[in-house]
């Protein structure tokens, strides 16, 4: 049973808008860190806001 309320889950593009950086890099964070959805609507993936500090320190993370 999924035990989530609304405000607790954000699709990718409202994580990078809470974060102010691009879609794109907060998607290949997510694939990078095989962070798994919290709740599917349909094709959407919502994840849990607790993974939002992961994603933002492997986006902003410097590149080698």
């Amino acid at each position: 049973m999924n035990t989530t309320t609304p405000g607790d889950v954000l699709g990718a593009a409202a994580i990078a808008k809470e974060l102010g950086i691009s879609e794109a890099k907060v998607k290949k964070a997510i694939k990078e860190l095989d962070i798994q959805p919290a709740a599917k609507r349909g094709i959407c993936a919502f994840y849990a806001r607790e993974s939002i500090p992961q994603i933002q320190a492997a986006a902003s993370a410097p590149k080698k």
